[in-house]
C-alpha cells in the first residue's frame, strides 16, 4: 500500500477521535478494523472486505439517525441516510450472490453523538475520507482482480465514488458554521 494511503487512513483516524465524531468506532469495527488490517500490509479477504464495507455503512446510518434525533431531520444526514440504505442493500445483494449470511448491525455500540451540529458535519467529513480511503485500499488488493470478484470490485467502486459525493455535502455543510 502507498505511503499517501496509510497516511490518509491514520490522520481520519487521529480526526475522529480528535472532534469527538459519531464515528468513533472501534479497531474491531467497520473501517477502523479495516485501517488496522490494512497497515498489517496482508493480503486481505474478500469475505473480511465485504464485512467492513457492511460494517461501515451500519455506522453511516447509525450515526445519520443519532444526528437527526438529536437536532431533527435535515439535510444532508436524511439525504445520505437514504443512500446507505441504498448502500446496505448493494452488499446485501452481494451477500446473497456468495451464498453468505449477511452481518448483523452492531453499530449501536460504535457510535457517540456528536456535541453539535459543527461536530456533526466534521464528523461526516472525517469518516467519508477514512471510508475512500478504505475502499481505495481495497480496489488495490490483488484478490479483486479475479474473475470471481469482479462483482465485488464494481460494487466497491460505487460505494467509494458515493464516499466522494457524501464527503462534498459534508464539506458544503461544515463550511456553513
Amino acid at each position: 500500500m502507498n505511503r499517501h494511503l496509510k497516511t490518509g487512513l491514520l490522520l481520519s483516524v487521529i480526526l475522529l477521535a480528535a472532534t469527538g465524531a459519531a464515528w468513533a468506532g472501534s479497531a474491531s469495527y467497520g473501517a477502523a478494523a479495516a485501517e488496522l488490517a490494512i497497515a498489517k500490509g496482508s493480503p486481505l479477504a474478500i469475505t473480511d472486505m465485504l464485512r467492513w464495507a457492511a460494517e461501515d455503512e451500519y455506522l453511516a446510518r447509525g450515526e445519520y439517525a443519532a444526528i437527526m434525533q438529536r437536532f431533527g431531520t435535515m439535510r444532508p444526514y436524511s439525504n445520505i441516510m437514504a443512500s446507505e440504505e441504498q448502500h446496505l442493500s448493494w452488499l446485501r445483494a452481494e451477500y446473497q450472490s456468495r451464498g453468505l449470511p449477511f452481518p448483523a448491525d452492531g453499530s449501536g455500540a460504535y457510535l457517540i453523538i456528536p456535541i453539535d451540529l459543527k461536530a456533526a458535519a466534521q464528523a461526516g467529513v472525517n469518516a467519508e475520507i477514512g471510508n475512500i480511503a478504505m475502499y481505495e485500499a481495497f480496489l488495490a488488493q490483488p484478490e479483486l482482480a479475479r474473475s470471481q470478484n469482479a462483482s465485488v470490485k464494481t460494487l466497491f467502486e460505487q460505494l467509494k465514488r458515493a464516499s466522494e459525493n457524501h464527503l462534498r455535502a459534508f464539506q458544503t455543510q461544515l463550511s456553513k458554521y
